[in-house]
């Protein structure tokens, strides 16, 4: 039986830790998109709120409905902007925080709004320099135009997203400068700008001077960030699986798929009935092609190369002791063959893997301690 468990004592560490690093002044926006980074929506929504944090953010309509659905009550902010009447007038109607971007998103907020006759908020988005949502930096003129005569909608808030703030420093330095000017620009033309935010997780870490009114943390909650973690965050989820057969094979024999190893001994094996379909050793694709990013990646394939590239896993022996256990060959859809020899391990002995939960299929069971 496959499950992810939650450590919620882990989870509470987090927020603390992340509240203490955050001033007084700035505000924590909770980002529970992508299935709550894949722990559970709205269990790591309700958390959060018992915790102190009462606004919190997703990126799909479907996300803050369910959200509703579930009795969560606290603000909640949209970070995509759309302008689909249909899922605009949902969203008014949930009260959900809108984020406006383009001149068609005012006139059909504006349009809903007069005809559902409420007045509702809005988030305004600077695109900065990430080609997405969000009125362009460039056209600073066209956003006061296109929100100067607001009627229905108030903006209670600006924010924009960095690009690469996980390691380019250079670019968000530049990001957010193009951002305060943007403010800056509005605020000189009688435009309330509202809570201002930019930074996500790796960024409120790395950059204090550009904390704002309010950062957006997901990952970090999770203990897992793109930077080295000297923040005494903890990884709060693990993986649990069980050995589903036991077998021993004879030294030059093939495990798994491509022929890629072959045994140098007898060795016992278990097998694992988790793998690449269930999100074990899931890696994030890399989405960069530009030669420099690729001259990166080369170098740090390279450095990688030297260390021990085994992949492990802890099973639990028959006196309650987890061994570090090394997967053989190639990781499966649906399995993984795990070196065991020597070990006192049996059928049904629990398995705990490493791996990120946002990878971990939505159907597996999400166990909260």
């Amino acid at each position: 039986m496959n499950f992810l468990v939650i450590n919620r004592e882990d989870l509470k560490h987090n927020i603390k830790k992340i509240k203490e690093i955050a001033s007084e002044k700035t505000k924590i926006i909770g980002v529970v998109k992508g299935n709550g980074y894949g722990i559970g929506l709205t269990q790591f929504a309700n958390i959060l709120i018992d915790n102190g944090i009462n606004f919190l953010a997703v990126s799909t309509v479907e996300e803050a409905i369910e959200l509703r659905k579930s009795n969560v009550e606290t603000k909640i902010l949209l970070l995509s902007s759309t302008a689909i009447k249909e899922e605009v007038e949902m969203l008014i109607k949930n009260d959900i925080v809108l984020t406006i971007g383009s001149k068609k998103d005012i006139e059909v907020a504006e349009e809903i709004a007069s005809k559902l006759n409420k007045k509702i908020k809005a988030h305004l988005k600077i695109d900065t320099g990430f080609g997405r949502y969000g009125f362009c930096y460039t056209n600073k003129q066209e956003i006061v135009e296109n929100i100067s005569n607001l009627k229905n909608v108030e903006i209670e808030g600006t924010f924009s997203h960095f690009s690469a703030s996980f390691y380019k420093t250079k670019t968000s330095i530049i990001q957010y400068n193009r951002f305060i000017e943007t403010v800056d620009y509005l605020k000189q033309n009688n435009i309330e700008t509202g809570m201002l935010h930019i930074c996500n997780s790796s960024a409120f870490l790395k950059f204090e001077n550009m904390r704002l009114d309010a950062v957006r943390i997901g990952s970090a909650f999770l203990g897992r960030i793109s930077i080295p973690n000297n923040y005494g965050l903890k990884k709060i989820a693990n993986f649990h699986s069980n050995v589903s057969e036991i077998k021993n094979v004879p030294k030059g024999y093939n495990i798994g798929y491509s022929n890629a190893y072959k045994t140098r001994k007898d060795t016992d094996i278990a097998i694992i009935p988790c793998g690449y379909a269930t999100g074990f050793n899931v890696k994030e694709q890399r989405d960069m092609f530009r030669p420099l990013d690729n001259l990166r990646y080369l170098v740090r394939d390279f450095k990688d190369s030297l260390k021990d590239q085994s992949i492990y896993v802890n099973i639990q022996n028959k006196e309650g002791i987890y061994e570090k256990c090394k997967v053989l060959g190639r990781v499966g859809m649906y399995h993984i063959s795990v070196d065991i020899t020597g070990k006192n391990i049996e059928i049904g002995s629990e398995v705990k893997c490493n791996i990120n939960p946002i990878f971990v299929d939505s159907s597996i069971r999400r166990e909260y301690i």
